[in-house]
């Protein structure tokens, strides 16, 4: 697990220890599911995306007959 350091206004970090204590966790711990939280929903953003694409794909193509060409034909 990789470590983070980070700087917050002391009135902050304050606010949030009493809400920790409220939740009956840490700091550190509602750090830690915050950002796995926003990992989790890019993840899940990223999902929806591809598949979202995808179906785009699939709406919009169309048959485009048999391939009987070459590559060098296009030059001719």
């Amino acid at each position: 697990m990789g470590n983070i350091t980070l700087t917050v206004d002391e009135e902050v970090v304050k606010k949030v220890r009493r809400i920790a204590l409220e939740k009956d966790t840490t700091l550190t711990a509602l750090v830690r599911d915050y950002l796995n939280q926003m990992a989790n929903s890019i993840d899940a953003r990223q999902l929806q995306d591809s598949e979202t694409l995808r179906k785009t794909f699939r709406q919009l193509s169309r048959p485009m007959g048999k391939r009987d060409w070459k590559r060098d034909d296009l030059y001719e």
